[in-house]
């Protein structure tokens, strides 16, 4: 963990001013607590993301005379896990923390509600989509406010020179950069047929299925594209629906294109696979193209960032979201609220989008067309359709829509990927089946 004390008067020299549409005051002026604020804020992979988003709350902090402390925590090792749990169990912690996908409705009971941020951010920067909704809203209380930091889809980022000469597809004119997509073309069924041309032609797809959350975020898109669910809103356990027998009868079909060791996967092969030059197309954010831009120049010049396939039941995509949150023991919540207001301006998610250099997702509707997606190069329009400016693809998680509790489970357990990779192997559809119903009904219980 990363701790900076921040001086208010000593850094804002440095710090270029920043318009708003909406003043972020209110909230501290109401209590006007006028003191301390400590965050406790997800560290960035991407180098000079963190700068700027301090350089922001300097700014914040030096209008509202708020001193702030900010520590940067990484999610490598599980550090921000165990810090949210330590917070959590002491009641006492950061004023504002970053919490990842599933966090939000585990620690429900502790969070100030956020419909006052929330609600009026909407209005100002349109719709959230559903994942954030199901994620962040819990019977209509907004438990945290959508980050734009961490954020990210984990769509197809394919190769535009590979799969036109070996699958005879060009994704750059099925997802032309500034136009809406032409894709209807663009299913499971030809999904497959393409995974199998760039098998037989040496570079198959990076499509792993293994227990990281890359190959569970590739596995519930799948999922959801045959509506099957494992279990439903209600938490009736609906695994041995023909649907979710479809679903597996498909991965059982594509596995056989995948490269050997992709149940053995963990969330950095996909990455390699693609930067090494060896794959085709891997499901993940910018992540992978921007070290292919370091580390294999070549290869990035030839990548190209699209919308997944649709199934029977619609097309889906991935969407991990993070959040910023205030306990409900934290001495300084206006303040927190305030600052929250402030980062979710479009001018300050427009600094935070081009820090990362597109990595990170804003989940407002109206702030998925910025300029740095359709402007990244190479080549030039490579991260257009990363944020899904024209709604192609349903923004999923995999496990929804069962109820929170159960849905983290099958998540976190990878169960979707276990039922693919032993169904793919060889047992019997009906044993994989109970295998699954079992699992479920033993955590469901607990």
């Amino acid at each position: 963990m990363t701790s900076r004390k921040v001086n208010r008067r000593r850094f804002v020299a440095g710090t270029a001013a920043l318009s708003t549409a909406l003043v972020a005051a209110p909230f501290v002026r109401g209590a006007y607590a006028a003191g301390k604020l400590s965050l406790g804020l997800w560290d960035h992979w991407v180098p000079g993301a963190n700068k700027a988003s301090e350089a922001l709350i300097v700014e914040w902090a030096e209008k509202e005379k708020v001193d702030v402390t900010i520590d940067y925590i990484t999610s490598q090792g599980s550090k921000l896990l165990l810090t949210t749990a330590a917070e959590s169990q002491a009641k006492s912690g950061h004023d504002v923390l970053a919490f990842s996908t599933w966090l939000p409705s585990r620690y429900a009971d502790q969070l100030v509600p956020m419909n006052d941020v929330v609600e009026p951010l909407i209005k100002q920067n349109g719709a959230v989509n559903g994942t954030v909704e199901y994620l962040g809203k819990v019977n209509g209380k907004w438990l945290a406010v959508p980050a734009t930091i961490g954020s990210q889809m984990k769509g197809p980022c394919s190769r535009i020179d590979l799969m036109k000469q070996l699958a005879g597809i060009d994704v750059q004119a099925m997802y032309p950069a500034g136009a809406p997509p032409k894709a209807d073309g663009w299913t499971l069924d030809t999904f497959l047929k393409a995974a199998e041309a760039c098998q037989k032609g040496g570079h198959a797809f990076g499509i792993g299925l293994g227990t990281t959350s890359d190959s569970v975020d590739t596995a519930g898109a799948i999922f959801h594209s045959f509506g099957a669910q494992l279990v439903n809103a209600k938490g009736d356990i609906t695994v041995k629906s023909d649907n979710v027998r479809k679903a597996l009868d498909y991965y059982k079909r594509l596995m056989a294109f995948l490269p050997e060791d992709a149940p053995a996967w963990d969330d950095a092969s996909n990455n390699k696979w693609l930067v090494s030059g060896r794959g085709a197309l891997i499901m993940n954010p910018p992540s992978a193209w921007a070290v292919a831009k370091r580390d294999a120049p070549k290869v990035a010049e030839q990548l190209w960032t699209h919308g997944f396939p649709a199934g029977p039941a619609g097309r889906y995509g991935p969407f991990l979201p993070f959040f910023w949150g205030t306990w409900n023991f934290s001495k300084n919540q206006s303040a927190a609220k305030s600052l929250l207001t402030f980062l979710s301006q479009p001018a300050a998610v427009d600094k935070l989008v081009t820090a990362s250099g597109g990595y990170d997702l804003p989940a407002f509707a109206n702030l998925t067309t910025l300029k740095v997606w359709a402007e990244a190069e190479p080549p030039k329009g490579t991260l257009y359709h990363y944020p899904n400016p024209h709604n192609h693809s349903t923004l999923s998680i995999a496990a929804a829509p069962a109820p929170h509790r159960i849905a983290e489970q099958i998540y976190t357990q990878a169960i979707m990927t276990q039922m693919a990779a032993r169904h793919g192997k060889g047992e019997a559809m009906d044993k994989t089946l109970d295998w699954a119903a079992k699992e479920i009904e033993g955590f469901s219980r607990n």
